[in-house]
């Protein structure tokens, strides 16, 4: 690049990719959490909210948590809890940067391998400014997406440094960076594919070498995909995140995989009524659609393996995209989606070269061609701008995304229950309720959403309702651990107290970490005058939860009940450490040291209790009655 205009034009270029990608993407700040995933990633794992320690890092390479293993993600939420705290607009921020590093990646790449300037600029701005990125960019838990991408961009870049100038430091970078990669999402194991297809276009190395030799240099990148996908599997499978052939047979999948092919290339050109889940069709596809598509996707592979003798960048861009979609497609069911738009983060950069490298060929010898493409470019990255820009208020909260997911699919069951979580937690139970019942109507067989739904019939106080869909939910799935615990608490609020313990020593046996159940079965013992095992089950929930108020409190009542006052009280104020306004906790404390005949700090904690709330008879009762003597 010893031009200067060219340097000129290539650092303008950079510039505007980031400056533009930025000013699109910038309204995320205002983002919210979502309660779709972003709660097992970040609002509710304590493992991140932690921040950055030994202790995570740890918990990050060993744990297969949400039924995955990408380790750099913890790490990377992690780090967003340490410099931000839990501040959505500071974690959607990390994501925008993330996607903009990889937009200017993917540019600097393309051009590094072609040559071609404006062609390799404009791939990348439709990469940076496509609808169907907003999905990848604007969810804190699809940090996994741009994560992995930007690994997977600077593969590319470390393996077009070592094609150029074949060092084994330049391989042994290309590996690292690959293996980092796979560390942030599997989605990379089909990146020793890529490589292959970039040696035939544009690095043309197989034109200088034996195919052999370029495969066998591709083997400890194999291997490192081959480990990846074993892993992955057997973490996806223990997680329950991959159904069985009784849930969606090969032919479903097959179906479901061929029309989604063509489905994606249709949202790619018109990306339109663009939702965070569409329902699996399962077996309602027609074979007629299917055999279409099927023969469609043969048509276009043929032409472009045939063309692709003399145009590289046909066969390319469509194995690109084909080959990609491979581990995402649906063969290997993990989730109940039949199509995502985060699964075309890095697909689509295949389709992109073909009409790009495709267009500029095609316009060779037109008058006014660079008015032409010039005009057009604009416009195409004019209605992306247009079409991200409101795709991206539909990302604001749950209840919009949820909202407009509902408008634009249909038999939705999951984002109907995921919807009348949210109403639940907002207070609009009766609505909630009504969607619980939308989601049952579509899949009557869920554990999941008759568990949810008795919650929400509990928090009305209606407790009968409530305990059938809780024993409904553990007739469809027993090992249901919430299920257990909630079924209960209904029992527990209804006195039967003996039939709560039976279920909460289920719960624990099947999550035995599980602190609220650990507190919340002390309580049932302590009741029934269990004193010795309530203080065993309240220990290990406070060895599990320090800091946990409750467990305390509750401790310090069973430790009075058996006699142990200075330890009581001990946990007493443990609990007013916390919790300073704890009206209750000073009256406890108060009555135990009446007991000891420590008269005038008994006094003291009345005063204080009646000081938060002058209302509070009990203690005015016990004042009263000391000051009396």
């Amino acid at each position: 690049m010893d031009n200067p205009i060219r340097n000129y034009w290539y650092l303008l270029i950079c510039v505007l990719l980031i400056s533009v990608t930025l000013a699109v993407f910038w309204p995320v700040r205002n983002h919210e959490f979502l309660k779709y995933d972003d709660d097992t990633y970040v609002t509710r794992n304590r493992h991140i909210q932690s921040g950055l320690s030994w202790q995570g890092v740890r918990w990050a390479f060993t744990t297969g948590y949400a039924s995955n293993w990408h380790p750099l993600v913890w790490l990377s939420h992690m780090l967003d809890c340490q410099l931000f705290g839990v501040k959505a607009g500071a974690h959607h921020l990390t994501n925008v940067l993330f996607h903009i590093a990889n937009t200017l990646l993917l540019f600097v790449v393309l051009e590094r391998m072609t040559g071609r300037l404006w062609a390799s600029a404009f791939v990348a701005a439709v990469f940076g400014l496509h609808p169907l990125h907003v999905e990848s960019v604007a969810w804190i838990a699809e940090r996994k997406d741009v994560l992995s991408t930007f690994f997977w961009m600077l593969t590319m870049w470390a393996y077009v440094r070592y094609a150029a100038n074949p060092k084994p430091a330049r391989y042994l970078l290309t590996l690292v960076l690959f293996a980092l990669g796979l560390m942030a999402k599997p989605m990379l194991v089909t990146l020793p594919f890529v490589l292959l297809l970039l040696d035939y276009w544009p690095l043309e190395r197989i034109r200088k070498a034996q195919a052999g030799r370029l495969i066998w240099e591709k083997v400890p990148f194999f291997i490192l995909s081959a480990l990846s996908s074993i892993v992955t599997f057997l973490v996806q499978r223990s997680g329950g995140a991959v159904p069985g052939m009784e849930s969606l047979s090969v032919k479903s999948r097959l179906g479901n995989a061929i029309v989604s092919y063509l489905g994606y290339i249709g949202k790619m050109i018109w990306p339109s009524r663009l939702a965070v889940l569409y329902p699996h069709p399962g077996g309602s596809l027609s074979m007629a659609r299917v055999v279409v598509c099927g023969l469609i996707l043969v048509l276009i592979s043929i032409c472009f393996i045939y063309a692709g003798r003399r145009r590289g960048y046909l066969v390319v861009g469509w194995l690109w995209y084909l080959g990609t979609l491979v581990p995402v497609i649906g063969l290997v069911q993990v989730g109940v989606q039949a199509m995502a738009d985060r699964y075309t983060y890095i697909p689509l950069i295949g389709l992109f070269i073909i009409i790009t490298w495709g267009a500029c060929e095609l316009t060779a010898k037109w008058p006014y061609r660079r008015i032409m493409l010039t005009v057009s470019a604009v416009a195409v990255l004019s209605a992306a701008i247009g079409s991200t820009s409101l795709q991206l208020r539909f990302w604001q909260n749950s209840i919009t995304l949820f909202e407009h997911t509902l408008d634009v699919t249909s038999n939705n069951w999951l984002i109907h229950n995921n919807y009348a979580n949210v109403l639940k937690r907002t207070g609009r139970v009766d609505e909630a309720i009504e969607h619980f019942y939308k989601a049952l109507r579509i899949k009557p067989n869920s554990a999941e959403v008759h568990n949810n739904l008795g919650n929400a019939l509990a928090k009305l106080g209606k407790i009968d309702e409530a305990i059938e869909h809780y024993s409904k939910a553990l007739s469809l799935t027993p090992n249901f651990s919430e299920a257990h615990y909630n079924l209960a608490s209904a029992l527990a609020e209804q006195g039967r107290t003996d039939e709560a313990i039976a279920e909460y020593r289920q719960s624990l046996q099947l999550e035995p970490r599980n602190v609220d159940a650990l507190s919340n079965l002390g309580f049932a013992l302590a009741e029934k005058g269990s004193f010795d095992e309530a203080i065993e089950y309240y220990n290990k929930a406070i060895e599990l939860e320090p800091d946990n108020v409750i467990a305390h409190g509750r401790l310090g009542l069973a430790l009075a009940g058996q006699g142990k006052i200075d330890e009581a009280i001990k946990e007493f104020r443990i609990v007013l450490k916390a919790r300073p306004d704890d009206v209750e906790m000073y009256y406890n404390v108060g009555v135990l040291l009446e007991r000891q005949g420590k008269t005038d700090e008994a006094i003291t904690q009345y005063r204080l209790a009646l000081q938060i709330d002058p209302n509070e008879t009990k203690a005015r009762a016990r004042l009263e009655a000391v000051l009396e003597k």
